[in-house]
């Protein structure tokens, strides 16, 4: 699972959400976290000026008490916890950080110190995730947070699977997770209805064959989840939905059931190496408004680097 946790933190409250989720999943999974701090030089808002180097060490020590502070709330709750200060573009150093030190999972709130915005992510967070190339949790900094660290709490857990093993990479450590906070696990496959292309209204013979389709999947995912039903040992509901757009379908089955964690491979069946995160669990970082669990199913050197990217590095930029 996760044998490696990377935290940044800007010391802003609002970043500071994501530690009690750092308590669950770093218990669940018995890992090692640590807390990054990027001290950032240049503001994205204003032009790069001059550093004053005794006010930059104090900066810099500001940050490390801080780190050890919480570092010392997470070891208190009973997990091995370091942190780290590193200087740079923040996006970029965190990205480059994760790399360097073989982080498994990078636990991100969705907004920091530039504070709550009409974006569901920040722009630094956007940034991280999509160059990342590892598993990533997303915090929504504006939902309610848990009033303790091991206040956190649990009861319905939506895991989605298309059929694939792609898919089932995300089931030890919703299972995890699901044991150690007693939570249901919502195990949910939606089926669209088979699109035909029309320019009149579908006959007879098309309305049969696309509910024929439908029928013949239905039955194929209830036979799905027989056997998986097998390999869980905890609490599990099991769900065969039929939608127009599964992942409009998924949204709307967070909110009506109450989910409070979303746990998504990065990619399914019809997913490539071309991108690092395949159609829903792109809906979900633009759209989702839950806690968001992404695990990936590729190794990071197989997911292919956008011309974006090569472009800035044979230019010598980041």
């Amino acid at each position: 699972m996760f044998a490696h946790i990377l935290i940044p933190l800007d010391g802003s409250p609002l970043a500071e959400v994501v530690l009690p989720y750092a308590v669950a999943v770093g218990r669940s999974c018995r890992s090692r976290l640590t807390l990054l701090r990027v001290l950032d030089s240049n503001s994205e808002a204003t032009r790069p000026r001059a550093v004053d180097p005794f006010e930059w060490q104090i900066r810099r020590a500001e940050a490390e008490a801080y780190l050890r502070d919480k570092a010392m709330m997470l070891e208190n709750a009973g997990l091995q916890t370091g942190f780290e200060v590193r200087e740079g573009r923040s996006a970029e150093t965190v990205v480059e950080f994760a790399r360097s030190a073989q982080a498994d999972l990078i636990l991100l709130s969705s907004h920091g110190r530039s504070g709550i915005s009409g974006w569901n992510v920040s722009s630094v967070v956007q940034k991280i995730i999509m160059r990342a190339r590892r598993s990533v949790m997303i915090v929504r900094a504006y939902q309610p947070v848990a009033a303790g660290l091991e206040d956190l709490c649990f009861h319905r857990i939506l895991v989605p699977l298309d059929g694939s093993q792609r898919a089932e990479v995300v089931l030890p450590v919703a299972a995890a997770l699901a044991h150690d906070k007693d939570a249901e696990l919502l195990v949910v496959h939606v089926i669209e209805k088979p699109h035909m292309t029309h320019r009149t209204p579908l006959s007879v013979e098309d309305i049969e064959l696309v509910n024929q389709l439908t029928e013949r999947n239905r039955i194929e995912a209830v036979r799905y989840f027989e056997e998986l039903q097998s390999r869980l040992d905890v609490r599990v509901q099991f769900e065969v939905l039929l939608g127009d757009s599964a992942d409009l379908t998924l949204h709307e089955t967070v909110e009506k059931e109450q989910v409070d964690l979303v746990i998504l491979s990065a990619h399914g069946h019809s997913g490539h190496v071309k991108w690092p995160y395949g159609s829903t669990v792109v809906s979900f970082i633009a759209y989702g408004t839950s806690p968001l669990l992404i695990v990936q199913d590729l190794p990071h050197d197989q997911i292919e680097r956008s011309r974006a990217e090569v472009a800035a590095e044979e230019h010598g930029g980041r």
